[in-house]
């Protein structure tokens, strides 16, 4: 988890202490309200979350709160209106000292923005309402919004917040709707939610979000708004033109996919920048497509105990004379060298798998075998290393393989049509720590 820049509690005239945190101290502060009971002191712990929070606080002053009722503010209070709550963020702009913010929330929680911003006339410098939702139920003039039936079904699963049997049918649930979190677990999910409330404020809070319509009040948010909406989803993107003609400075960004997964959060974190008008810094990163190549030995651990640490240590070294070789040869550049197992890049996914396969068959004279894995994709260059998710996924790729076998990504194999290499289907793979699932290709001979 990461520690905060500053963390503390705001006074509201009642007297309940709303718990707030901040990080980073970027030129631009952006108030962040998420959308579902959480505790601000494990928004971190998600990966995606982390990974939103970032690139947020790598441009800005990230402000966060949780409103009265969750997570680390008072909890033994009535359920906030989003009248208390706008007093509340008030209170959080005020104790922190915060002057003409940026205004971010999710779903439901765009509403506490517009309402503060229609009540409050300069108080933000933009709002961004990613997915917005004026209300969450159904109505006759409002064909977008959620059958009623449908709170009934919530309010059911509700009753086991906080428990291993919720935990579960979030996941499931987000997953239906295209959000992935690859690093999430029903256990994590259910203590998260025990960290957030009690099941009697989660189902009052659903309830209340159930009986919230902000539509009249979208004509008087004169601040410029940006909203973003997933194009994956038709009636999600239906439903922010139809606010757009009611805010009258908005603007509608439609982005790319239909659910939240980290391989799409840079291009909505990219257009938020773009909205509030901060430059990219300089930051002495680049990015360059590149061919990842991970070697692993099979049953080392195995090996090495029959063979003892001084045959061992022979054996290794000649292993890696033969892989740095075949580096040679195919003109891959070595990064990095971790026991038994090695890590290089190519200018070309061709090259790079017909190095792959002259380790493997290289390495079975010493009466060992390997498994690779082989993708490409856009890396980061930091200090002239190599990294990013391109690099993990050819690492996840390289840990199904089987002995002597090399199994590539559908980039890879696309991009060698032509070469005479040969490739046989290998499925369907979950990657550890990598968004959705990825066809797989194993190398033929």
């Amino acid at each position: 988890m990461r520690d905060p820049t500053e963390f503390g509690y705001a006074r509201p005239s009642d007297g309940a202490y709303i718990g707030y945190r901040i990080d980073g101290d970027g030129p631009i502060d952006i108030v962040h309200q998420p959308d579902w009971p959480g505790n601000i002191d494990l928004d971190w712990e998600s990966r995606l979350s982390r990974t939103w929070l970032e690139g947020l606080v790598s441009f800005g002053r990230v402000i966060t709160h949780d409103h009265r009722g969750v997570g680390l503010s008072s909890r033994d209070v009535p359920i906030p209106t989003l009248e208390t709550r706008v007093a509340d963020l008030l209170c959080v702009l005020d104790t922190v000292g915060v002057q003409r913010p940026v205004l971010a929330g999710f779903l439901s929680s765009g509403a506490v923005n517009v309402l503060a911003a229609a009540t409050n006339p300069g108080l933000a410098r933009a709002l961004v309402w990613a997915e917005p939702w004026a209300r969450y139920a159904w109505a006759e003039d409002y064909p977008w919004g959620t059958a009623w039936e449908a709170l009934d079904d919530e309010l059911g699963h509700l009753s086991s917040w906080g428990t291993l049997e919720y935990g579960t049918w979030f996941l499931q649930d987000q997953a239906a709707t295209g959000n992935t979190q690859p690093d999430a677990s029903p256990q994590d999910t259910a203590r998260q939610s025990r960290n957030a409330c009690t099941p009697d404020v989660a189902r009052e809070l659903s309830k209340m979000w159930f009986e919230t319509d902000v539509r009249g009040i979208l004509a008087s948010v004169q601040t410029p708004t940006l909203l973003l909406v997933h194009g994956g989803r038709p009636e999600s993107a239906r439903h922010a033109e139809y606010l757009v003609g009611l805010m009258p400075n908005a603007e509608l960004a439609i982005m790319p996919g239909e659910g939240w997964t980290e391989r799409e959060l840079p291009a909505w974190l990219d257009e938020i920048r773009r909205f509030i008008g901060v430059e990219r810094p300089a930051t002495g990163l680049d990015t360059i497509l590149s061919s990842v190549l991970f070697t692993d030995l099979v049953d080392s651990t195995a090996h090495q105990a029959s063979l003892g640490d001084r045959a061992w240590k022979d054996l290794i070294e000649r292993h890696h004379g033969l892989v740095r070789a075949a580096l040679e040869r195919w003109r891959g550049r070595e990064i990095d060298t971790a026991g038994d197992g090695f890590y290089a890049t190519f200018d070309g996914p061709a090259r790079a798998v017909r190095c792959a396969q002259e380790i493997v068959e290289r390495v079975r004279t010493l009466g060992i075998e390997l498994r690779a894995g082989v993708h490409t994709g856009e890396c980061h260059v930091i200090d002239g290393k190599v990294g990013g998710i391109a690099v993990t996924i050819g690492a996840r790729i390289m840990a199904t393989s089987g002995a002597s076998e090399i199994r590539v990504s559908q980039t890879v194999r696309d991009l060698v049509a032509g070469s005479g290499l040969s490739f046989e289907d290998a499925g369907e793979h979950e990657l550890k720590g990598v968004p959705d699932r990825w066809r797989l290709y194993r190398v033929l001979d």
